[in-house]
């Protein structure tokens, strides 16, 4: 089943006996501006966990993020940036498999992020990663956005992402755009 939680980034012990059985975990809609590291805090809390995916994007429409009193009332960060230090730095997770990004743009938080995952993910065995989406309702996306999609479109510039993640295995990484 589905369910959605709030979770701020906590001491992994403290979250652990919480999160210790989860599988699957998706977190949707994350500021493009934002450093991902932060997310790395639910693998070190949830040791089961087998996949995770992220979805990375702004978009202007939807009216829970322009509405700054219904964010107030409903608890919504204004801080676009978490910093995370890891617990336990050398920490290894058995049991990750798959990550998945939406939203995926060839810069240096997007590839810091996914070295540091297969750091820590021992037995990593699939990387999906996919363009920005486009608003189903509006067809757009976000006005304020500063550049357009630098997802890696042909064979070279996807192969300079696999060498930037230093991976020796290209079939590891797949680009679904």
């Amino acid at each position: 089943f589905l369910s959605q939680i709030w979770v701020l980034p906590e001491s992994p012990e403290l979250l652990r006996p919480v999160l210790s059985k989860l599988q699957h975990v998706i977190l949707d809609k994350l500021p493009e501006e934002c450093d991902l590291a932060w997310t790395m805090f639910i693998l070190e809390a949830a040791p089961s966990l087998k996949e995770l995916c992220i979805t990375v994007w702004d978009h202007w429409c939807h009216m829970v993020m322009r509405d700054k009193e219904f964010r107030e009332r409903n608890g919504y960060c204004e801080k676009a940036d978490v910093e995370w230090k890891p617990h336990a730095p050398a920490f290894k997770h058995k049991n990750l498999v798959k990550l998945t990004i939406y939203g995926f743009q060839p810069d240096d938080i997007f590839v810091r992020f996914i070295r540091c995952v297969m750091e820590h993910a021992v037995h990593m065995a699939e990387i999906c990663l996919h363009d920005r989406k486009v608003c189903l309702r509006c067809g757009d996306l976000d006005p304020k956005m500063k550049c357009p999609s630098r997802y890696p479109r042909n064979a070279d510039e996807r192969m300079q992402i696999i060498e930037e993640l230093g991976m020796s295995l290209p079939g590891f990484v797949r680009f679904m755009s």
